[in-house]
C-alpha cells in the first residue's frame, strides 16, 4: 500500500468551504508546506481549526478563510499573530474563540463519533457569552447538576506534519510533545501529513522503541508527503527548532504596506525547493536552536 502523494496532490482534494484542521501548536511542528500550497491555490471560503500560528495567519492574510475556530493563535515570543489579528480587528474572519481544553474536548467528540462532550470547562466564563452556539444541559441523573455541551468539531480534513513516516501511513512525532495530532487525525475524514524523513516499512518492524512514537493508526493517514523541511519557519523538534529571525521579518511585513505581498512573493510564489533554498537549506533549518520547554 503506497499513500505517498506530492503537496499539490493534496491540495487538489481540498475544496472551497471545507472545513480543516491544522495540527501542531502555534510556532511548533505546523505543515507549513501544504500551508504554502494552500496559499498557491484557489481555494477559499475556509473554516480553519487549529491550535493556531502563522499557518492561520498566512491564510487569513491571503483571504483564504471564512471562520476560524481556536483556542489560541501566537508565535509564543511574538504573543499575537500579526496577521490573525488584523483580519480580526478587522472584522474579516468569523470566530469561534474557546479554551484549550474545550477545543481538545471538541476534536475529541468528533474522533469518538459522538455530537458532544459535556465539561465543566466554561461555565460561568463569557466562553458563554460570546458563543452563544455553545449550550448547557442538565444532567440525565437527577443531580441537579449543569454540564457544558461541547460540540463536536469534525474535520473534513486534517493536515499534521511528523518527523517520520513510511509509504504505508505509518507517522512518528519524536519530539518532546506531540500536541494534540493524533486527535486531529481520527477527528477527521482525510488527514493528509508531511514528513522530513520517509522510511521503509522495515525501520518500525526491527525497532520496537521507535513504534513508541507511533501515536495514530495508519489506517487514519489518507496520505503522505514526503517533504524535508516541510514544518519551517516553524519548529520539528528533535531535528531543527523555529526560525526567530524569520518569524520576525514575517510580523515586521504585517506593519508594512503591502508587506503580505512583498511576504508572499519572496516565500510564497515559488516552489518548495525555492524556498527552501531561500531560507538556507536543510543545513540552516538543522542549526536552528531547539525551543525550550
Amino acid at each position: 500500500m503506497n499513500k505517498c502523494l506530492s503537496a499539490s496532490d493534496v491540495v487538489s482534494r481540498i475544496t472551497s468551504g471545507m472545513t480543516i484542521g491544522i495540527g501542531g501548536w502555534g510556532p511548533r511542528r505546523k505543515p507549513m508546506a501544504l500551508v504554502r500550497e494552500l496559499l498557491r491555490s484557489d481555494v477559499k471560503d475556509l473554516t480553519v481549526v487549529a491550535y493556531g500560528g502563522a499557518d492561520v495567519g498566512m491564510l487569513c492574510a491571503a483571504g483564504k478563510v471564512k471562520k476560524v475556530v481556536f483556542a489560541f493563535v501566537s508565535l509564543d515570543f511574538i504573543p499575537l499573530e500579526p496577521y490573525f489579528r488584523k483580519a480580526r480587528q478587522n472584522g474579516e474572519i468569523e470566530v469561534m474563540e474557546i479554551d484549550e481544553g474545550m477545543f481538545l474536548l471538541g476534536l475529541k467528540a468528533a474522533a469518538m463519533r459522538v455530537p458532544f462532550i459535556p465539561t465543566r470547562l466554561g461555565l460561568g466564563t463569557d466562553v458563554l457569552t460570546h458563543n452563544p452556539q455553545l449550550k448547557v444541559i442538565e444532567s440525565p441523573y437527577g443531580d441537579g447538576r449543569q454540564w457544558l455541551a461541547m460540540p463536536a468539531l469534525p474535520l473534513d480534513v486534517a493536515l499534521l506534519h511528523v518527523d517520520r513516516a513510511d509509504a504505508r501511513g505509518v507517522c512518528q512525532i519524536k519530539g518532546p510533545d506531540h500536541y494534540m495530532d493524533d486527535v486531529f487525525a481520527r477527528a477527521s475524514r482525510e488527514t493528509y501529513v508531511t514528513c522530513d524523513e520517509l522510511v521503509d516499512t522495515e525501520y518500525f518492524h526491527q525497532n520496537a522503541e521507535e513504534a513508541r512514537y507511533v501515536f495514530w493508526e495508519r489506517s487514519e493517514t489518507t496520505g503522505v508527503v514526503h517533504q524535508p523541511g516541510a514544518a519551517h519557519p516553524s519548529s520539528c523538534a528533535p531535528r531543527y527548532g523555529f526560525d526567530v529571525a524569520h518569524f520576525k521579518e514575517y510580523n515586521a511585513s504585517a506593519k508594512e504596506a503591502g508587506g503580505w505581498q512583498a511576504y508572499a512573493d519572496k516565500y510564497v510564489n515559488c516552489t518548495e525547493a525555492q524556498y527552501l533554498a531561500r531560507v538556507g537549506g536543510m543545513e540552516a533549518l538543522e542549526k536552528l536552536p531547539l525551543p525550550v520547554f
